[in-house]
C-alpha cells in the first residue's frame, strides 16, 4: 500500500471516531513523522503504542483520544500480522506458569518505590478507589479499603489472606481497624520489602511468595487487583487454592478487571511496556472457574470508578514529573502516561469492567447481605 494510501485509510479510521490529523479539539491528534501511517497500519496497537513513546505523534487529551477510538471500535479493525503471532503465542504457551510468576514483579512493581509514592494515595493502594462520597483520591481508597472490609464481615480474632498484597496497605488497614491477623503475599521483592516495614508491630505476616505455594487455613481471603496475573490456563487452579485455605464458612472477595467478552490474550503494547504476561478476564471465565467450587453471593461493577482513579494517578504523576525525571527518562514519561490514559479512556467507553466478587464455599445460611 502507498504511503498516500496509507494516510487515508488512517484518516478515515479516525474520521469514524470523530478525530482529525491536525485538528484542534483536545482530542485530535499531531503526527510529527508521516511515516507513522506505515508503521502504525503494518504494527498495530504494538507500534501505535511505540511510536507515541518516539515521539511521532502528540494529543492533549490522550484520555478522550482513547475514549473515542474505543467507542467507535477501531482497536479491534486493525488486526496485523504482530498481533496474530501475539494471540498464537498466548493460545500455546502458558506465560502465567509458576516459573515465570516473579516476572511482572520485576518488570512494573519493582521498578522505583518513588514512581508510586508520587502516583497514589498515602497508604500506596495501587487498586481502584471507590467514589460515591470521597472527595479526593485518600478519601477514595479508604472508603474502598473499609467496603471490601465491611463485605467480608472482618471481625478480631479472625485470619485474613491477602493475596497480591501490593505495598502492604489493605493488611495494614485490616489489621488496625477491624482486628485481623493477616498474611500478604506478593511476587514483588520491592512490594514485599515495603510491606513488612509498613506493618513492623502488627500482627501481619508479609511473605514473598507465589499463590501456589499456600498450604494454610483462612477466615477471609482477599486479591484485589491480581487475577489480571493469573491468565485463562490457571484460572480454575487459582479458585481451588483458594478454596482449599478458606475455612467452611469463610468469604473470598475478589477484585479484578475485566472484559466484556473472552480473549486468550492481552493487548502486546500493554504486555510489552506495562503489564507482562498479563490477561484480563470476561465475566464467563471467571464464573467458569469457580463453578462447584464456591457460590456467588454478590457481584459489584465499580468501572466508572476506575476512571476517577486513574486520572487522579495521571495528575499525581505529571506533577510529580520535575521530581521523577532524575530516576526515569522522557521515554519513559510518555509511556506512563499512554499506559494511565488508554486505561482511564478504556473504562470511560465501558470497554473494562472492575468487578467486585463475594464468594461463600457452600453458600451463607440465610442469605448474604449486600453492602454498597
Amino acid at each position: 500500500m502507498s504511503h498516500n494510501k496509507m494516510q487515508n485509510r488512517a484518516e478515515q479510521l479516525l474520521h469514524e471516531a470523530d478525530i482529525t490529523i491536525g485538528g484542534n479539539r483536545p482530542w485530535d491528534i499531531r503526527i510529527h513523522n508521516d511515516d507513522l501511517y506505515e508503521r502504525a497500519l503494518s504494527g498495530g496497537s504494538l507500534a501505535f503504542g511505540e511510536s507515541y513513546m518516539d515521539g511521532w505523534w502528540d494529543c492533549e487529551c490522550l484520555d478522550e483520544f482513547f475514549f473515542k477510538i474505543f467507542t467507535a471500535g477501531l482497536n479491534t479493525r486493525v488486526l496485523t500480522v504482530v498481533d496474530l503471532v501475539h494471540l498464537l503465542k498466548n493460545r500455546v504457551v502458558n506465560l502465567q506458569k509458576k516459573s515465570r510468576a516473579y516476572e511482572i514483579g520485576k518488570r512494573h512493581y519493582d521498578i522505583g518505590n518513588e514512581l508510586y509514592e508520587a502516583m497514589l494515595d498515602k497508604r500506596m493502594i495501587y487498586s481502584c478507589g471507590y467514589w460515591r462520597e470521597a472527595k479526593d483520591l485518600d478519601d477514595a481508597q479508604e472508603a474502598k479499603l473499609n467496603l471490601v472490609c465491611r463485605k467480608l464481615g472482618l471481625a478480631p480474632g479472625m485470619r485474613v489472606l491477602d493475596i497480591g498484597c501490593g505495598w502492604g496497605g489493605m493488611a495494614k488497614f485490616a489489621a488496625e481497624h477491624y482486628g485481623v491477623e493477616a498474611v500478604g503475599i506478593t511476587i514483588s521483592r520491592e512490594q514485599a520489602g515495603y510491606a513488612q516495614n509498613l506493618c513492623r508491630g502488627l500482627p501481619v505476616d508479609i511473605r514473598l511468595q507465589d499463590y501456589r505455594d499456600l498450604d494454610e487455613s483462612f477466615d477471609r481471603v482477599i486479591s484485589i487487583g491480581m487475577f489480571e496475573h493469573v491468565g485463562c490456563k490457571n484460572y480454575r487452579s487459582f479458585m481451588k487454592v483458594v478454596r482449599k485455605a478458606l475455612k467452611p464458612g469463610g468469604l473470598f472477595l475478589l477484585q479484578t478487571i475485566g472484559r466484556n467478552s473472552p480473549v486468550r490474550s492481552g493487548d502486546p503494547w500493554i504486555e510489552r511496556y506495562i503489564f507482562p504476561n498479563s490477561m484480563l478476564p470476561c465475566l464467563s471465565q471467571t464464573s467458569r472457574a469457580f463453578e462447584g467450587l464456591f457460590v456467588l453471593e454478590d457481584l459489584h461493577n465499580l468501572s466508572s470508578d476506575y476512571d476517577k482513579t486513574l486520572m487522579q494517578w495521571f495528575n499525581r504523576f505529571q506533577m510529580s514529573w520535575e521530581t521523577l525525571k532524575e530516576h526515569y527518562d522522557e521515554r519513559f514519561r510518555r509511556m506512563w502516561s499512554y499506559y494511565l490514559m488508554a486505561s482511564a479512556g478504556g473504562f470511560r467507553a465501558r470497554k473494562n469492567q472492575l468487578w467486585q466478587f463475594v464468594l461463600s464455599p457452600g453458600g451463607v445460611a440465610g442469605g448474604y447481605e449486600s453492602l454498597r
